[in-house]
Parts: C-alpha cells; structure tokens; sequence
C-alpha cells in the first residue's frame, strides 16, 4: 500500500467516530484532506454536523463537498478535532505540526475541542518529537530577526519559510513561519515554555499532551494509540 492509502484508512476510522449533531474541527494538510473527505461522504448520506475549519483551503474544500460551516465565535466549544501530525512520539503521543502553515489555528482549534483526534501513516511515529524534522514556529513579520535569533540560542536552526517562488510564505493569519531543527528533543515541554517565552512568537508545532488517540495507518490496517 502506498502512504496515502495509510492516511485515507486512518482518516476514516477516525471520522467513523464522528455523531449527529456534533462541531467538528477540520484540520489542515494531505492527511486532514482525507478526513474532510471522507466527512463529506457522509454528510452525503445525511449526517449533520458543523466544521470548524483551519485554514482557508479547508474551508474551501469543506464548501465544495457541502460541509456546513461556522466559526468559534458561534460555537466555541468543539466536540471533537480531527487533523494530520508531522510527528507523532510513540510513548507520549506528542506531536509536532505545522508544516501544512496553519498551526497557530490548529492548536486554538485543538484546544477548544472536548477530544482531538490525530490521523498518520505509519512513517510519522517516531522515538523522539524532533527526529525526522522541525519544528515550526509561527512569527509576527516583525519581529521574526529576533525570534530567529532567540531559536538559535535555544540551540536551534531556524530557516524562514518561503514559497517556490522565493517569497516569504505567509499564513492565512498574514505571519511568518520558521522551520527551526532541534535534532531528537530531549524534554519537549522545556523547549516548549522555552519558545513560548520569545516575544514575537505567536504559536509553535509542539502539540503536547493534546492527542486524545491517534490512528495510524499501516500496512495491517489502522492502529490506535493509546490501544
């Protein structure tokens, strides 16, 4: 099987767990896509419910498969999130994301939620948060020489993300993103006061102690963590 069959199989295990009725946060990225999806199939078949999107791209596919919508001004309290992880550490269920640009609403999104349901292809767990890749840390435009710098005491790398055509990529919040490699991270929730603390820094990708299970698409079907 190849990962984006990983990735629709976790999606749908996870948006089988989606009732009548229920706000439902709709996450970001290749893997959330699937989610939305597999949402709008069954919102198809008569299910009811209302998204809370991420990102204006996940509205807009919301819209085309005729998901209703709304914002957290009208419904605050989500009944569940669902959405994608670059990272997921095996024993703590920690992940990092971001790398879809839209983490700062993620994680407001996530947060908001009574559960917050993660979807992976098996390639995304890992021993340590920081193995396979960065971090993100989403910037004010302003100020973001100086979180750079901030990062790099901290003993990061920290690279401006940038569009192909080498502008400055911006999120749907109109702010930067550094991608800052840590290598494995020792104790994630250290680094993640430790960024918090920058001025300048909006949101970063470390998404500690929010999963309430993770699906993980593999090659003998979807795993779910904690089992």
């Amino acid at each position: 099987m190849e990962p984006d069959a990983f990735k629709r199989a976790a999606a749908e295990a996870a948006i089988a767990e989606i009732a009548n009725g229920m706000i439902v946060g709709l996450g970001t990225g290749s893997t959330a896509f699937f989610a939305v999806s597999a949402l709008g199939r069954r919102v198809a078949e008569g299910l009811r419910v209302i998204g809370i999107p991420t990102s204006e791209r996940t509205a807009a596919q919301a819209r085309c498969l005729k998901i209703p919508l709304a914002t957290l001004r009208e419904h605050p309290q989500i009944d569940v999130a669902i959405d994608g992880a670059d990272e997921v550490e095996k024993g703590s269920l920690g992940l990092i994301k971001g790398k879809g640009g839209a983490l700062l609403r993620e994680k407001i999104v996530a947060s908001a939620s009574r559960r917050f349901l993660v979807i992976v292809d098996q390639s995304k767990l890992v021993d340590r948060l920081g193995q396979k890749g960065a971090v993100p840390v989403e910037v004010s435009p302003f100020g973001w020489p100086v979180v750079a710098r901030a990062l790099e005491n901290l003993r990061g790398k920290p690279s401006l993300r940038l569009n192909p055509d080498g502008s400055e990529f911006l999120t749907d919040g109109g702010n930067y993103i550094l991608d800052c490699s840590f290598g494995p991270i020792d104790n994630a929730e250290t680094l993640s006061r430790e960024i918090d603390s920058i001025p300048g820094v909006l949101e970063h990708g470390l998404f500690l102690k929010m999963a309430s299970k993770v699906f993980v698409g593999a090659a003998n079907g979807v795993v779910q963590y904690p089992k």
